[in-house]
């Protein structure tokens, strides 16, 4: 354990200033969710005098369904990351696993989930994160895999007061605070001192301690640091700190350093503290604090940051609604019986149940019949009720329904209710006026997604910078094992070694499997996040629009019959598929060669028809023995290219197989990749 009191200090001063700057923001956060979570909606002296009183408080909470409309959508519409290679020493290949490791990344650590509650918290309450992490990949395994791992109280993080990154891209400083039991505590630090909470240590925020509980933040410290890289004389840029790890391929390979210089970057520290020690350091392989918020409605007003949640203005038309309903309901329900009318004596009979009439429903009630000189007075009746004041409060209440809708921006169609649209086009319209309207939020998740895939771009030189075996996930889940920074033999599309010529030692030509290697470690590659329904959604969308494609033009369901099934979710669908594909028009099914295998195929033909010429005529001359052995070579040769031929054939009926079963028209031929560049390892140490 260390003691080391001026990291303590810093801390504590870094911990204030940010909890200073954050608390208008979490007590709005706290007020917005209680509201509309909770459904705490009535001023408490008001609610208090009403109880006294013996009235009701009515809570009729709207707020969920607005929210749940932009939390859903979200989950509808999430966003995916895609990696692209973006200087010489990054390939493309490489790029398609690094984007099959990184939704396997989201796959195992559940970031889905993170990504939900983050944005479920930033719309109820105007901000929410997530955080990035490393560990182990098994118990009985060295490997270390990255994890996104999802933050369910927002009210545990706080940021770097001096950001202005929209996505915490520039944050030096973040504090992520966690309650443990005392005896936890001492089970995992059993060396660290115990703490006294009635202890006054000076100037530390007294929310560092509860009761029986001990609050161990995690502060992230970010740093600039200078740093000098070198460049060989093969071309490659190399850190000086890895100088000494890579110097026996430096020296094997007469490698030599051209010229260097001095670059800025960043150093991250995890330090574990307590509100009176420093219980650990450790070092981030990264450049970014891994801490990810995704924020609500976020605007800067004399340099103070507001951030709101999605109901936040619409507070007040809500507590009117309640207020305007619990009228209606107090006039209507609630409010005194108006009295029976009658002549004096028509109560005698049954007088108990008339004195109840107003409480207790009866059968029937007898009354007595009243003579005034020949006439008959009418029986007893009870007089109408004045509805006035009901329909006014019901009036005030659709008021303050309607006043709900135009703060938030979403209306009936919106959310799923009958309104006064009757057209598909008029529904579809103002659904899309609810979408504008809260768009800033999606747009907000795609930019903390966008920096996660950032951050975990980072991260993966460092965490997967070993030979080894990693799952990779296609955009439509299927699963693949990958060999990274290894060479690895090239597979055609029927699982078969792809094959190249080479001269051997003796300088004759030779087959040889092709081979390349996916090194995460070298290279640069950017990320751009795509808004939108999942891949599950989109199949079945193409599928219902190409379904109306053949209703409006009937004449083409011969020709994307199979494309159809093949968007179908349902057992049998690729089946189905291949079945229609075979009963496409012979035209679609015809695949011409490609003009590279076909020049190679005449070649090919016409040095076998020349050495089939050359070795007839020199076998005919029994009496030259000298040119047995140059036929025996020429012999060799045409086995050699008879072979070629052989794999070229295969190669063309892969793409053609390979088209058919894509139903693409025109064939892509596939060269194999540059030879891999050497990948430098860097430790660490979590």
């Amino acid at each position: 354990m260390s003691d080391d009191s001026g990291l303590l200090r810093e801390a504590q001063d870094a911990f204030e200033e940010a909890e200073e700057f954050e608390k208008h923001n979490r007590d709005t956060y706290i007020e917005d969710n209680k509201f509309a979570r909770l459904g705490e909606q009535w001023p408490e002296k008001i609610k208090e005098q009403r109880q006294a009183d013996g009235r009701p408080c009515l809570t009729i909470n709207k707020m969920p369904a607005f929210l749940r409309q932009v939390v859903n959508d979200a989950r509808q519409n999430k966003p995916s990351m895609k990696v692209g290679a973006v200087d010489s020493s990054a390939d493309p290949d490489t790029a398609k696993v690094i984007n099959g490791l990184i939704r396997n990344i989201e796959h195992i650590s559940n970031a889905d989930v993170a990504y939900d509650t983050g944005v479920e918290c930033a719309v109820g309450g105007g901000f929410g994160y997530w955080q990035v992490d490393i560990d182990y990949a098994f118990d009985d395994t060295f490997d270390l895999d990255i994890l996104i791992e999802r933050i369910t109280n927002p009210l545990t993080v706080y940021g770097d007061p001096n950001s202005t990154a929209a996505e915490s891209s520039d944050w030096n400083t973040a504090f992520r605070i966690e309650r443990l039991k005392k005896d936890k505590f001492k089970e995992l630090y059993p060396e660290a001192d115990r703490v006294d909470w009635k202890f006054d240590f000076q100037d530390v925020s007294q929310s560092w301690f509860d009761g029986d509980y001990v609050m161990v933040a995690d502060w992230w410290r970010r740093e600039q640091v200078d740093k000098t890289i070198l460049l060989l004389s093969d071309g490659t840029v190399l850190d000086e700190n890895d100088l000494e790890d890579n110097w026996d391929w430096i020296v094997a390979g007469n490698i030599t350093p051209i010229k260097s210089r001095v670059v800025k970057s960043h150093k991250v520290t995890r330090n574990k503290l307590t509100g009176a020690e420093v219980l650990s350091v450790d070092e981030w392989p990264g450049k970014y604090i891994p801490i990810i918020p995704v924020y609500g409605e976020e605007f800067d007003i004399g340099g103070k940051v507001y951030r709101r949640s999605l109901i936040h203005n619409g507070k007040d038309a809500q507590q009117m609604f309640n207020f305007w309903r619990t009228a209606g309901a107090e006039l209507v329900a609630l409010a005194p019986r108006v009295p029976f009318i009658g002549p004096v004596g028509s109560f005698v009979t049954d007088a108990n149940k008339w004195q109840s009439a107003n409480s207790v429903s009866y059968s029937h009630i007898e009354y007595d019949v009243v003579k005034e000189g020949q006439n008959i007075m009418p029986p007893p009746q009870r007089q109408p009720l004045d509805s006035g004041v009901a329909a006014g409060a019901l009036q005030e209440s659709l008021n303050a329904a309607d006043d709900m809708k135009s703060i938030i921006g979403l209306y009936d169609a919106s959310l799923g209710a009958r309104s006064n649209e009757t057209s598909g086009r008029a529904i579809m319209a103002r659904q899309r006026e609810g979408d504008v309207s809260t768009f800033h939020f999606l747009d907000n998740l795609t930019r903390s997604i966008r920096h996660t895939g950032t951050v975990v771009l980072d991260l993966i030189p460092h965490v997967y910078n070993e030979e080894r075996i990693i799952r990779v996930l296609g955009e439509d889940g299927t699963e693949s094992q990958q060999a990274i920074n290894q060479a690895v033999p090239k597979i055609d599309t029927d699982g078969n070694p792809m094959m190249e010529e080479v001269l051997n030692d003796a300088g004759q030509p030779v087959m040889q499997p092709l081979t390349r290697v996916f090194d995460l470690t070298v290279g640069k590659y950017d990320l751009v996040v795509n808004a939108g329904p999942s891949f599950t959604s989109r199949r079945e969308e193409a599928a219902t629009q190409m379904t109306e494609m053949i209703r409006a033009y009937p004449d083409i369901a011969p020709v994307i019959g199979d494309l159809i099934a093949k968007n179908m979710d349902w057992p049998g669908a690729d089946e189905i598929a291949k079945r229609l594909q075979k009963m496409l028009p012979q035209q679609l099914q015809e695949q011409a060669i490609p003009p590279e295998i076909q020049k190679q195929i005449e070649e090919g033909m016409s040095r076998i028809k020349q050495l089939e010429e050359e070795n007839a005529s020199l076998k005919a001359d029994k009496s030259l023995d000298a040119m047995k052995l140059k036929i025996e070579e020429q012999e060799l040769e045409l086995k050699k290219i008879v072979d070629l031929m052989g794999a070229r054939t295969s190669q063309f009926e892969a793409i053609t197989d390979r088209m058919q079963a894509t139903g693409s028209l025109q064939p892509q031929m596939q060269y194999s990749a540059t030879p891999a560049q050497p990948h430098f390892q860097n430790g660490f140490a979590r």
